[in-house]
């Protein structure tokens, strides 16, 4: 019996009820189609059906005391990578913040990635989750937990996805772009299951959590703030990032911060996408919560400069 009751952002209730169905049919394996969404509601279920409720007490990092059972992922879009990788992000309805799971037991056991089932994506949906990945590649590149092997993946995406996704958001049935983007997914994927993310992500799951806004137009808004905050820290791997992305008039001073995130948002403004937080009805009276958040999530532990209140409390009021 299939189990569709799943919210775009997965909520902790959804995954309880799938890990009611699951028992109340002796299920032995789950099969996960669908984007990153019904992909991390299937590891919530994964981690019920071996482990104790409630979800939110194997938060953070490897707290899944026992591995769920077999999970093969089909994901229908490309940027999640949540067919990949040791992440599960879901909605905790109670605190309205999306808790970030991480543990090497989620990472699935199969995925099997077709690039024509993507081309079933709107353009809206085909941005954002293009966008998820590009940031993916990028903070998985600057991380503090880098490393050669995790390069080398981060690489490839971000050469690819600056040419394959607007081809794929003004042609949905490039079957090139789409191929190419659902490679590009795949090597962002690997990268930070690795390398793991940064402040754009911490911040941007905030965001998600309290508004129930798309993950990946959370994380177009944030971007370049994030970067014109980090740059001091990781100034070669910004500028060797933005060469790969295609960002062009580089001249190795510091003037190149603002020249790289100026490149970036105008990658993100030709796509259709939100351009500020308050157009996903963020307020300001809501950003020192939002700060609380994002500093607690653990893609903070990553982020290659460490920050503290005023930093994010700065990147939100800018991004309003």
């Amino acid at each position: 019996m299939p189990f569709l009751d799943v919210h775009p952002n997965p909520r902790d209730l959804d995954s309880e009820r799938g890990a009611d169905l699951y028992e109340s049919q002796a299920c032995d394996a789950i099969l996960s189609i669908g984007g990153g969404s019904p992909t991390d509601c299937a590891k919530g279920i994964g981690i019920l059906s071996a482990n104790p409720r409630p979800l939110g007490s194997y938060e953070g990092i490897d707290r899944i005391p026992k591995p769920g059972p077999p999970l093969v992922c089909v994901p229908s879009t490309s940027g999640a990578s949540a067919d990949v990788s040791q992440f599960a992000i879901i909605r905790e309805m109670e605190s309205k913040r999306k808790m970030a799971i991480v543990s090497r037991m989620l990472v699935p056991d199969i995925a099997l990635i077709d690039p024509e089932i993507t081309v079933t994506m709107g353009p809206e949906l085909t941005a954002a989750s293009g966008v998820d990945a590009l940031v993916h590649a990028l903070e998985a590149y600057a991380s503090n937990a880098s490393s050669p092997i995790t390069d080398i993946h981060a690489v490839e995406a971000m050469k690819i996805i600056p040419c394959a996704l607007p081809r794929t958001v003004s042609s949905p049935r490039d079957a090139e772009a789409r191929r190419l983007m659902s490679r590009a997914s795949l090597e962002a994927g690997l990268a930070f299951s690795n390398a793991i993310l940064g402040a754009v992500h911490a911040m941007a799951h905030a965001v998600g959590g309290l508004r129930d806004s798309p993950h990946g137009e959370c994380n177009a808004i944030l971007l370049p703030e994030v970067i014109k905050i980090n740059f001091p820290a990781a100034e070669g791997k910004y500028r060797e990032a933005a060469r790969f992305i295609g960002i062009s008039g580089l001249t190795g001073d510091g003037a190149d911060r603002e020249r790289i995130a100026e490149g970036l948002a105008a990658l993100t403004s030709s796509l259709p996408l939100p351009r500020r937080l308050s157009d996903l009805d963020v307020r300001p009276e809501d950003i020192p919560g939002l700060v609380d958040l994002a500093l607690a999530d653990p893609c903070m532990l990553t982020n290659p400069m460490r920050l503290g209140r005023a930093e994010v409390e700065g990147i939100y009021g800018r991004c309003l």
